[in-house]
């Protein structure tokens, strides 16, 4: 559940974002997860595409880099790192 949570605070921001440029659709999203995010990459893109659906964010392609570093600062966070859209 705080995975969903995460996700949809996701996708609003990439909204957001995809508004404020104009956007017609979203057809890229980079992303960062952190080690101790509890999301594997198959998971995020699980969610990611449920949650997605009827956005413009629907159909985006992912870019997911996995952090192993438990010690990072941020080993807890999954953050958004760029946002392509078309216009």
């Amino acid at each position: 559940m705080h995975e969903l949570s995460l996700i949809r605070n996701l996708i609003h921001r990439i909204e957001t974002i995809a508004e404020a440029e104009g956007a017609r659709r979203v057809v890229g999203v980079s992303v960062w997860l952190g080690a101790l995010s509890h999301m594997s990459e198959s998971h995020f893109i699980e969610h990611f595409n449920t949650a997605a659906a009827g956005t413009l964010a629907e159909g985006a392609r992912l870019d997911i880099a996995v952090s192993t570093d438990t010690r990072h600062a941020h080993a807890q966070d999954l953050r958004l790192e760029a946002v392509e859209v078309e216009v």
